[in-house]
């Protein structure tokens, strides 16, 4: 069997072909990404409208490119990302993956764009046993219970207010490191102090939920910590601050992950996201899940950030899993919730 995935909720306009392997997991065929990201880099952030157009650009000539380089004339299925995501965005690759299914006589599925980043994985490590997920990008950060990639995904906990990614985007323009904030503030980190400055550490008080994030105070206390110093006339350095506000961020996502894994008694988790390809959150999860015996599996950062071959992934699991075609009337929800795996109608 072999599943063809369109990607479209943000700014990447992702085709991915994967092969069914049976055994529960997924061999590559074809991952073919066209990234808008520098359209946006002058405003400090995605624009929906130009990444919609983007992708109305993108779609045609990513989807040739990706069924060339898998030497297949069509697939045996069409998933595509029905939601969460850009109300715009996820029309334009909506419309094209219905088209395509209609055209080509095939089946469509409508799937999570949350349970692809988790299926994306088995491309890498094989078959998933249950576990527990943690999603960091600009638009998400999530912790997930997976008990098997075909059932319902149940929410664990998740931001209240900025999510990761974000946090990393508005630091990064604070400190005048442009856009994406996540690799350049990764990179500033790399000759700083992580322990320079003592960053807050948001909801990891006794009464705070315990799968629950919150970053919007650390964004804002980076914020005050820089115009403190330009009041006092002082200089500041810019890698200290960058490696101390990483810290905080990696040092919350991690603790709760593991915490989460402990709570729900599996002893796997898994890393998605774009966010995650950043150095600490992977280097500090490592070294957790070591200490607590858990097995960490994270895909390559390539698979982390948004692509069609996650969507694909994902529509293979649930076709193997019994699941039916959606119907070519299903409509696009920017806030579908990570509980619906697939929307039929």
């Amino acid at each position: 069997m072999i599943v063809m995935g369109i990607e479209s909720s943000c700014d990447e306009t992702g085709v991915g072909i994967v092969r069914w392997n049976g055994d529960g997991s997924c061999e590559l065929l074809a991952d073919e990404v066209a990234s808008s990201v520098d359209q946006h880099a002058r405003y400090g952030g995605v624009v929906p409208e130009i990444a919609s157009r983007a992708h109305l650009e993108a779609i045609v000539p990513t989807m040739r490119r990706a069924l060339e380089a898998a030497r297949v004339s069509k697939p045996d299925a069409l998933a595509v990302t029905i939601g969460p995501g850009l109300a715009g965005a996820l029309l334009v690759g909506v419309a094209a993956a219905k088209a395509y299914a209609a055209a080509w006589n095939v089946p469509f599925y409508a799937v999570n764009h949350l349970g692809g980043h988790v299926a994306v994985d088995t491309l890498e490590h094989g078959p998933m046993p249950p576990c527990v997920a943690l999603l960091v990008s600009g638009g998400h950060t999530h912790l997930l219970h997976v008990n098997d990639l075909a059932e319902p995904i149940v929410e664990l906990g998740t931001t209240v207010d900025d999510a990761a990614g974000e946090a990393f985007d508005k630091v990064a323009r604070l400190l005048g490191l442009g856009f994406p904030g996540g690799p350049a503030l990764d990179a500033a980190a790399q000759t700083g102090d992580r322990n320079a400055i003592s960053f807050p550490r948001g909801m990891t008080g006794p009464r705070d939920a315990r799968h629950d994030f919150s970053f919007s105070g650390l964004k804002t206390a980076v914020a005050r910590y820089v115009e403190s110093k330009q009041r006092a006339g002082e200089s500041w350095s810019v890698p200290d601050i960058a490696a101390s506000f990483q810290e905080a961020v990696a040092d919350v996502l991690t603790m709760k992950a593991v915490r989460a894994a402990r709570d729900v008694g599996v002893d796997t988790l898994v890393l998605g996201g774009g966010a995650t390809a950043n150095s600490r959150i992977r280097a500090l999860a490592e070294q957790r899940c070591v200490e607590a015996g858990l097995t960490l599996r994270i895909p390559k950062p390539r698979l982390c950030t948004d692509n069609g071959v996650m969507i694909a992934s994902l529509g293979a699991h649930l076709i193997a899993g019994g699941a039916v075609p959606s119907q070519l009337t299903a409509a696009s929800d920017p806030g579908l919730s990570v509980a619906t795996s697939q929307v039929l109608r």
